[in-house]
């Protein structure tokens, strides 16, 4: 896991050659199409996508979109055909896998009867899926405030403001794409935060969670008990080792 080097890149629309990028309000690059893509489209796409998931998952959201290219055994051109920016791409796979958290959450409270059942089930799917390796260091941050008003609307606000200018500037339209995919990163995270926090609730509301065990807690075991390691095998074993330690750690004792 390298949740250290792991960071939100800017929200850049700019590809390597400087074009604006197509990506739609949903944040992706590949955008809502009228048609159907070729068969061959189609496949890269989900060769890049599949090797994002292993190329991040293995080195952090701060690794190359070379290395992601390298991977799918495409040109880094192909890459960026589907997704103009890196950004857009880390938005891409960071939502597919804040939703998939969030489905596995709802499984477990839907098909599970006794709280500490359903939490670590929750827990064990999640790590087992390779999920936390992949979430999204904004979710990772719960709790955190930040100082003074450096998010995406204050920078808005101090661009729109400059005088005698009808038109917005590239930079504002920038600024806008970065508000909106951050509202809908904040809006996925909240889905999930929701949903886990039931978990949580019923667990320590049946005294078998600590007290003092946060939702925060609880999706840090997720990225912490998922290592990468070159071995399937070695890697499944150390995970589930690992999450053994981590459960007991989480569970009340009595007084």
């Amino acid at each position: 896991m390298h949740i250290q080097d792991s960071h939100w890149p800017s929200t850049s629309a700019v590809g390597p050659a400087g074009a604006m990028s197509a990506a739609t309000g949903n944040g992706r690059g590949d955008g809502a199409r009228s048609t159907p893509l070729r068969v061959d489209a189609q496949r890269n796409l989900e060769h890049v996508l599949r090797a994002a998931r292993e190329v991040f998952g293995e080195l952090g959201y701060g690794a190359p979109m070379e290395d992601v290219a390298r991977r799918a055994r495409v040109g880094v051109g192909t890459v960026y055909r589907r997704f103009p920016s890196k950004d857009v791409l880390v938005r891409r796979i960071a939502e597919e896998e804040t939703s998939r958290l969030t489905d596995q959450a709802r499984a477990a409270l839907g098909q599970e009867d006794e709280p500490w059942s359903a939490l670590s089930r929750f827990l064990r799917t999640s790590v087992a899926s390779g999920a936390g390796r992949l979430l999204p260091p904004h979710v990772l941050r719960v709790g955190v405030a930040e100082d003074g008003p450096q998010g995406p609307d204050s920078l808005l606000v101090d661009e729109a403001r400059v005088p005698q200018q009808r038109y917005p500037s590239a930079t504002e339209l920038r600024l806008v794409e970065q508000r909106t995919a951050a509202e809908q990163d904040d809006a996925g995270a909240a889905t999930l935060l929701e949903v886990v926090g039931q978990l949580v609730e019923r667990a320590r509301g049946a005294g078998e969670l600590r007290p003092d065990v946060t939702v925060a807690d609880v999706l840090l075991v997720i990225a912490t008990a998922a290592p990468s390691l070159p071995d399937p095998a070695q890697q499944a074993a150390a995970s589930a080792r690992l999450l053994d330690i981590l459960l007991e750690g989480l569970r009340s004792r009595p007084a």
